[in-house]
């Protein structure tokens, strides 16, 4: 679990380590409140955040094959309540 400045979060992955707190509370935007999950992808040196429901949640591999560079460091963190 770790705690960000916009909640709490279960680390689902952190794949190459691309988990940065600083960063993350930086690119946060308050419009992905209404998601239960987080993933950050690494481009171009930036962190880019998207979220994914409950309903959508399997289709986050779909996501990162098709819209991440490949080997790119992610993260995937689920809300905790």
């Amino acid at each position: 679990m770790i705690e960000t400045d916009h909640g709490k979060f279960e680390v689902l992955k952190d794949y190459k380590e691309a988990l940065e707190i600083k960063t993350f509370n930086d690119r946060y935007t308050p419009y992905l409140n209404k998601y239960a999950y987080i993933v950050g992808d690494v481009s171009a040196e930036m962190l880019r955040l998207k979220g994914f429901t409950k309903k959508n949640y399997n289709t986050i591999p779909d996501y990162l094959a098709e819209s991440c560079n490949p080997n790119t460091p992610y993260f995937v963190l689920k809300r905790l309540k």
